[in-house]
C-alpha cells in the first residue's frame, strides 16, 4: 500500500489532474467564503456600537470594548492572510497557514464560549466555520 506521500508524487493522469484542479478551486472558494465572513464579521465588530453588538452575540457585553474591537481587527488580518497567495505567489504559502490556524483556533474557542453561554445558533455557526476551515487548512498543507 503506498504511502499519502508516494501517492502525491506519483505520475498523474488526466484523471488525476481533474481532481487535483476540482480540490484546488473547491478550497479556492471555501478560502473566499471564509475571507468574506471574518471580513464581514471584524469590520462589525470595529464599526458598530457595543450595544448593537451584545444584541446580537451577548459575549461582547462581558467583556471590555478593546478585546471586542481587538478580536474584529484579528479577524480582518486572518481573513486577508487566507487569502495572500492571490497577491502575490512569492510569498508562498506560510501567511494562508498561519491565517488558518488562527482561525481554527479562534472558532474553536468562540465554539465553546457560545456553548458554555447557551448560544446554539452561534455554537453551530462556528461548528460550520470549523468545518470549512479545518478542510482550508489540512488541504493546503505543503506536501511531504
Amino acid at each position: 500500500m503506498a504511502s499519502f506521500c508516494q501517492s502525491r508524487s506519483a505520475p498523474q493522469t488526466p484523471r488525476a489532474r481533474q481532481a487535483r484542479d476540482f480540490a484546488n478551486l473547491a478550497l479556492w472558494t471555501l478560502q473566499g467564503w471564509i475571507a468574506m465572513f471574518f471580513a464581514a464579521a471584524g469590520y462589525a465588530k470595529l464599526t458598530e456600537p457595543m450595544d448593537n453588538l451584545a444584541l446580537l452575540l451577548r459575549w461582547p457585553e462581558q467583556v471590555s470594548i478593546n478585546l471586542v474591537r481587538g478580536v474584529g481587527i484579528v479577524e480582518i488580518i486572518l481573513a486577508l492572510g487566507v487569502l495572500m497567495p492571490l497577491f502575490s505567489w512569492k510569498i508562498g504559502r506560510w501567511p494562508l497557514l498561519v491565517s488558518a490556524t488562527g482561525l481554527v483556533a479562534m472558532e474553536s474557542v468562540m465554539l465553546g464560549v457560545h456553548i458554555f453561554g447557551a448560544d446554539i445558533s452561534l455554537a453551530l455557526t462556528n461548528a460550520v466555520l470549523l468545518a470549512i476551515t479545518i478542510p482550508v487548512l489540512l488541504g493546503r498543507r505543503p506536501p511531504c
